[in-house]
């Protein structure tokens, strides 16, 4: 009979340092209802203790540490809910595809162009790439000269962000916007 192994427990590491964890002598200690000031450590537990909250260093690097009187849970609560705005207000680049084949004709070529224009007025990033299939390949020439056609119709819309460059059977550049859409 073979002995069942459990997965290690996994340890959740606290991002600060709370009451007894807190290693220095002295800190300065901020929060409501408490005077600011240096303290030894033993001193600003106990104001801590008779409040019914938690030290939670906030500044470890600052000489003395840094520490606030607050309810650590909720001090928590807000954090995630500070970096969830932070992540949400990051941009988020899109990016657009568009496919050509080494012998794509005019109107498609102009019918993609649009395409291509009102995706850089988004504020979208644009990945043009020629797609060589079988013996297409030998073709190479037609695929630097449609891109930088490709290119040369999206100027005053965007910029050329990575050149054109064979990768397999792909011929691919990065056009990015000029100037970002607002929202």
């Amino acid at each position: 009979m073979a002995l069942q192994r459990r997965p290690p427990r996994r340890v959740v590491e606290e991002p600060y340092k709370i009451n007894e964890r807190i290693q220095a002598r002295q800190v300065r200690v901020v929060g409501e209802n408490v005077e600011q000031g240096i303290y030894d450590i033993q001193q600003a537990r106990a104001l801590a203790q008779a409040q019914n909250l938690d030290l939670v260093e906030i500044s470890p690097n600052a000489v003395p540490p840094v520490c606030r009187i607050v309810d650590y849970s909720k001090f928590k609560y807000e954090q995630k809910k500070k970096q969830k705005e932070i992540k949400a207000k990051a941009q988020k680049v899109v990016i657009k595809e568009i496919r050509f084949g080494p012998n794509t004709d005019d109107h498609d070529f102009d019918f993609k162009l649009k395409h291509a224009i009102s995706f850089l007025k988004e504020g979208a990033k644009v990945k043009a790439y020629v797609q060589f299939v079988g013996r297409a390949i030998v073709f190479k020439e037609r695929g630097f000269q449609l891109l930088d056609r490709f290119a040369k119709g999206l100027e005053e819309h965007g910029k050329i962000e990575a050149e054109p460059k064979l990768e397999g059977k792909r011929m691919s550049m990065f056009i990015a916007p000029k100037v970002v859409a607002k929202k």
